[in-house]
């Protein structure tokens, strides 16, 4: 019996991992456009700074181009320092993902799929949203400074407001 318990060990791995990945496959993300102007930038950051004190919310918001690199930064005064950074994160993995970091939130929460986790750069709470434009991603928008809903909702804002 000892002799066969490799050769079956194999053979039990090679069923269990060998079966070809059933996920769903996800939507072509928006192809990359011109970045994002400094005047659209502040535009959207107006948005999400509208949206914010709106609410009451004390909030960060960072914007970037397609390749993830700062174009502009507004940080509300009393918003928690450690805004600063996370809107910066999410802006930045929202564009180079071509995604809403809701997307990565939404894959560990529903899915338990622990596998974002490693992906260097991923943001997965919500806060980070594409900027798209006639169809093509021109950079993204992080907010931070309440809940992830809290936090959706400036990044979308910020976001709509420009087209």
């Amino acid at each position: 019996m000892r002799n066969f318990s490799l050769p079956l060990s194999m053979l039990v791995a090679l069923c269990l991992f060998g079966q070809p990945a059933t996920a769903q496959t996800p939507a072509a993300p928006p192809p990359f456009g011109m970045p994002i102007s400094v005047e659209q930038a502040r535009a959207a950051a107006d948005a999400a700074v509208a949206e914010a004190k709106k609410n009451n919310w004390y909030y960060a918001v960072a914007i970037v181009e397609p390749s993830g690199a700062l174009v502009y930064f507004e940080r509300m005064d009393n918003a928690q320092y450690a805004s600063t950074q996370i809107a910066q994160d999410r802006a930045r993995a929202s564009a180079v993902f071509r995604r809403p970091t809701k997307s990565f939130a939404d894959r560990v929460a529903q899915q338990n799929d622990l596998s974002v986790l490693s992906l260097a750069g991923s943001s997965w709470s919500e806060g980070g949203v594409p900027i798209v434009v006639d169809g093509k991603l021109i950079g993204a928008i992080g907010a931070s400074g309440g809940t992830q809903p809290q936090d959706g909702q400036v990044a979308k804002a910020g976001a709509d407001a420009v087209k």
